[in-house]
């Protein structure tokens, strides 16, 4: 009869449990970053009313007899599947595709998160909506060393980069291997036929000034086999001085003849790349692809944006781009042996293993998306149907303490 009535608790009690966790998981439906629980029942010992017996002597054997003493809470783990995706627009704001935890800090301990909302405080920190900084690696001059060891990631507001020379212009189009005569052409070969192709530099103070290719033919065999012609090419300053050249360019089936190993030529302070220059007929319409140098520039602003692989990187005054920093993610071998600190943070424990630190989308490592958040996990229709099954399980286990209970009513009733 005792034996019933402290079943009838254990299965209050193990119900009760269901039904707590079941209500977190709900109330935690537009968290983000959650991870839905569930709760595991098993028996506990049982009480030996008699033991097994063995067939001897032409007998049969005999099978245990066993009266059980309830059930318990056996564990409650976490479900760690993929979330759903909520697009945010916001830099700071960074989801996970995939396996791993961003890090962060509090205080002197390190913790882990799903949960990707961040925000540069008036430090320039970046932190969690909490205010635990984010672990990652910040960068010096556009590098990250992300064999390092990982710290807070600071944004250098009001850092500046120094301007560059312009050294290498790249050029590609064509130009017309076409008879072009024109008024100086007695001949009507064409060779006289010239194109002009301005381009924008940088000087080592970072001032701008604009240089002139120029382009002039100088022989054109367009029905030889392959066809051949042979192209002046000089290099004007900004008031029509010759800084370089000319320099003969040969054509070859429409295709450049440089002998430089990759496919520039040096014309004054720059490497022209005329690699992907050609010489075939048609209109001419050679340009500028491409130069380097930049003027100075300055970190003035937080306008960042954050790459898959987690790397922030900032917009200078100058409208170049460079990384500031990287955001670490970590693993672990189980991650349900993780524990719940609160704030939608867990830290490790012994029976997590050690994280393994690394860059977003390494081995092993999931991918980052900015802009948006991991949504809880919580399946509504299930958390519900849970929430009746724990209901209908308090119920007749509840029912069990009754029924005992009136059993010894009657056996008490026995004495009158």
């Amino acid at each position: 009869m005792l034996r019933s009535l402290y079943s009838g608790i254990s299965g209050l009690n193990a119900h009760q449990r269901m039904i707590d966790v079941t209500g977190n998981n709900i109330a935690n439906v537009n968290t983000a970053g959650y991870k839905a629980s569930q709760v595991q029942f098993q028996d506990t010992l049982s009480q030996m009313m008699g033991a097994a017996g063995s067939p001897q002597n032409g007998q049969g054997g005999t099978n245990a007899a066993q009266v059980g003493l309830g059930v318990r809470v056996a564990g409650i783990t976490s479900n760690f599947s993929q979330g759903s995706a909520q697009t945010t627009g916001k830099s700071g704001d960074m989801m996970i595709q995939g396996d791993g935890f961003f890090v962060t800090r509090s205080g002197a301990e390190t913790l882990y998160t799903r949960a990707g909302s961040f925000l540069f405080d008036a430090n320039g920190t970046l932190c969690t909506s909490t205010g635990e900084p984010v672990q990652g690696w910040t960068a010096e001059d556009g590098k990250v060393n992300a064999a390092a060891k990982p710290g807070d990631i600071r944004m250098p507001l009001g850092a500046t980069i120094p301007p560059v020379a312009t050294s290498t212009i790249t050029l590609k189009g064509n130009l017309s291997s076409d008879d072009i005569p024109d008024a100086n052409d007695t001949d009507n070969a064409g060779l006289n036929y010239k194109t002009t192709i301005p381009v924008k530099v940088y000087d080592d103070q970072g001032a701008t000034h604009t240089v002139t290719a120029q382009f002039a033919r100088s022989a054109n065999a367009a029905t030889a086999s392959p066809p051949t012609s042979t192209w002046a090419v000089t290099l004007l300053a900004e008031d029509g001085s010759t800084l370089d050249g000319p320099t003969d360019l040969d054509f070859s089936g429409g295709k450049p003849v440089v002998t430089s190993t990759d496919g520039t030529m040096d014309l004054g302070d720059y490497k022209v790349d005329l690699s992907d220059v050609t010489s075939y007929a048609g209109l001419s319409d050679a340009r500028v692809f491409g130069t380097d140098g930049q003027t100075a520039g300055a970190l003035t602003s937080l306008s960042y944006t954050v790459s898959d692989t987690g790397e922030i990187v900032g917009v200078y005054s100058n409208g170049l781009k460079q990384t500031l920093g990287q955001v670490a993610m970590a693993t672990f071998k189980n991650v349900n042996g993780l524990e719940k600190v609160g704030n939608s943070q867990y830290r490790s424990s012994v029976n997590s293993g050690y994280a393994q630190v690394g860059q977003p989308g390494s081995a092993g490592m999931g991918q980052v998306i900015s802009g948006a958040l991991e949504m809880s996990n919580v399946d509504l229709a299930q958390e519900f149907t849970s929430l009746i099954v724990a209901q209908r399980g308090f119920q007749a286990n509840s029912k069990i303490i009754t029924t005992s209970d009136e059993i010894l009513q009657e056996l008490v009733s026995m004495k009158r």
